[in-house]
C-alpha cells in the first residue's frame, strides 16, 4: 500500500517536471503527507495546474462523508472490477505528484524506509480522484493512490507500492480519450532508478511534518 509520502521540491521543479503553469492556491512542501489531508494533485480536467484534494476517496454516490477508513489505496490488477474504481478509471485520472514515500518493514518491530528517485527528481504517482457533494450542494474532491506490486527493491519491505508512471506516461495517463490503459503502463517503476534508506520513527506521527522526517538514520542493518 502507500500510506505517507513527502512532496519537498520547490514550486519550479514541479513546474518543469510537469510543464505546471503554476498552482491554484499557495504551495508549501509536506514531509509526511497522511491520508485526509488536502494535498496536492494534477487532474485531468486542468494538468496544467495543482489543485488541493483530500486523500481518501469518497465516490459522488455516497449519501454521507464515509466513517469507515478512507480509501487511500486502489489496486491496478482490479480497477476495471470494482464497481467504485470503473467509471472514474475512464474520466477522471490524475497526478499525485511526490518525491518520496514511506513504507514499514514489519519485522517484530515497524520499521520505516524513504524511497526516492536516484536522481533526485520529483515523479508521479498515478491517481484517480471523484467529485462528492452534501445534502446543500457544498462539493468536495477526494482521491486514491493506485497501487501495484513490489519491484526488486520493494519487494524485502512490503508487497505492494505505488504505481510510479514514467514521465514519457504522465500526459496518456491524463488523457480522457484514452479509455484503456495499456498494460505497460500499469507495472512497477524499475528498481535501479530508485534507492532506499532507513529513516526516524518521528515518520510515525502525522504531527511530525519537517525536514528531520527524511533525514536518513544510520543503522549497521539494512532491514
Amino acid at each position: 500500500m502507500c500510506g505517507r509520502f513527502s512532496l519537498t521540491s520547490d514550486e519550479h521543479q514541479l513546474n518543469l517536471a510537469f510543464e505546471l503553469s503554476g498552482g491554484v492556491a499557495p504551495y508549501t512542501p509536506r514531509y509526511n503527507s497522511a491520508p485526509t489531508q488536502q494535498l496536492a494533485v494534477i487532474p485531468n480536467d486542468d494538468p496544467r495546474h495543482l489543485h488541493f484534494y483530500r486523500w481518501g476517496l469518497i465516490p459522488f454516490w455516497s449519501k454521507d462523508l464515509p466513517k469507515s477508513k478512507p480509501i487511500i489505496n486502489a489496486r491496478a490488477e482490479t480497477l476495471g472490477e470494482k464497481v467504485m474504481f470503473k467509471k472514474i478509471l475512464k474520466s477522471r485520472r490524475c497526478l499525485i505528484p511526490a518525491d518520496g514515500f514511506y513504507e514499514w518493514k514489519r519485522n517484530g518491530n515497524k520499521i520505516p524506509y524513504r524511497f526516492v528517485m536516484k536522481n533526485g527528481k520529483p515523479f508521479a504517482m498515478a491517481g484517480l480522484w471523484d467529485e462528492w457533494k452534501d445534502a446543500e450542494g457544498k462539493s468536495m474532491r477526494s482521491f486514491t493512490i493506485i497501487t501495484t506490486g513490489p519491484n526488486e527493491l520493494m519487494k524485502p519491505i512490503h508487497d505492494r507500492m505505488p504505481l510510479i508512471l514514467k514521465p514519457e506516461h504522465y500526459a496518456l495517463w491524463l488523457d480522457e480519450s484514452i479509455t484503456e490503459i495499456p498494460d505497460e503502463v500499469l507495472l512497477p517503476y524499475p528498481a535501479e532508478e530508485m534507492e532506499m534508506y532507513r529513516v526516524s520513527d518521528k515518520v510515525n506521527s502525522v504531527r511530525n511534518d519537517n525536514d528531520s522526517i527524511i533525514v536518513p538514520v544510520k543503522s549497521n542493518e539494512l532491514f
